[in-house]
């Protein structure tokens, strides 16, 4: 939109995912240099292909150390790290008193520990520059509490809250964080919400141009804590 984002380095978590794949055409189109990630080694390297000047790594955010490596790897093959993404989650649906404490683990260690984590490995290299972008992607979910997402829920408003305390923190660095909340999307994670119409569902395209422009922003103004809503709900 203005050029501020021609070659930044982004790397971007949950890529092969319905919402990965626009935020990362449009990255692209933007002039970003795209290291994407996810956890399934053909859909990355397909997707990767038709991204000039991109590169990837397949990883599963519940290892020990995929945080780690992911940093390494993108700083690697591109130098840095500008802008990170923690895009990726997941979303359990069912009964609190029926989920499986390994389900618990596994919604936090994705969408909550991996973020924290990855956010913490980028932060140096960012405030040293004087630049940089977090983007939490967060939800709906992570203003309320729905009936059969209590732990998708409760996961994205710690992921909310953590962004929060960031803004707050780097404000003077240079480096924002912001906290991107849409809605109910028309992805195959959407797919999954019951008993909704996935016709008034937002489209992925949409949410993916707001975030170039949540990116593009550079002078005294910020929005640190953005939601994205339908305007029908049924």
């Amino acid at each position: 939109m203005n050029g501020v984002l021609r070659e930044r380095v982004v790397v971007l978590t949950g890529a092969t995912g319905g919402l990965g794949h626009a935020f990362a055409k449009r990255l692209t189109e933007a002039g970003c240099r795209l290291f994407l990630t996810g956890r399934h080694a053909d859909p990355l390297a397909l997707m990767s292909h038709a991204l000039p000047g991109s590169a990837w790594l397949a990883a599963d955010l519940t290892a020990p150390d995929a945080c780690e490596t992911i940093m390494a790897e993108a700083e690697r093959r591109f130098g840095q790290v500008d802008v990170l993404i923690n895009n990726a989650g997941i979303f359990p649906v069912g009964p609190f008193v029926e989920s499986d404490p390994e389900v618990y683990e596994t919604c936090f260690a994705v969408n909550v520990r991996a973020p924290i984590r990855l956010s913490r490995l980028a932060l140096p290299g960012m405030v040293a520059r004087g630049w940089g972008r977090l983007i939490h992607i967060g939800s709906s979910s992570a203003y309320a509490g729905f009936r059969n997402t209590a732990l998708y829920c409760a996961s994205k408003h710690a992921l909310l809250g953590f962004s929060r305390s960031l803004h707050d923190e780097l404000r003077e660095s240079g480096v924002r964080s912001i906290c991107l909340s849409p809605g109910s999307l028309q992805t195959p994670m959407g797919r999954q919400v019951p008993g909704q119409d996935f016709s008034t569902f937002i489209d992925p395209d949409d949410v993916a141009e707001y975030l170039v422009f949540l990116l593009s922003a550079s002078g005294n103004m910020v929005s640190e804590e953005v939601r994205l809503n339908r305007v029908v709900i049924r």
